[in-house]
């Protein structure tokens, strides 16, 4: 079980948690001028990398907040824990 680091209410057990997939995805600024093909590729697509990997997480039980987490995805080590709007840590190091 992973121990996240709410930047809130401080540490807890990865159930208190939800993950809301890929962090810094843009939306396109006019997805009514994007092919259907484009748009699938917005919707459904998103990285899988083997390392450091950025992610939406929300304290579900707790304070409802998000904020994003740098987590390694070959370990399942928590790398970083930053608020939204923040631009992603480098990943070396905790």
């Amino acid at each position: 079980m992973l121990l996240i680091t709410c930047p809130w209410c401080g540490p807890r057990d990865e159930i208190e948690f939800s993950c809301g997939g890929e962090a810094h995805i843009t939306r396109p600024s006019e997805p009514e001028a994007l092919t259907d093909e484009a748009w699938a590729d917005y919707l459904f697509n998103r990285t899988n990398p083997k390392g450091p990997h950025a992610e939406r997480w929300v304290h579900t039980h707790g304070c409802r907040r998000w904020f994003n987490v740098l987590r390694n995805t070959a370990t399942n080590e928590i790398l970083a824990v930053y608020e939204m709007g923040k631009p992603r840590p480098d990943g070396e190091g905790s």
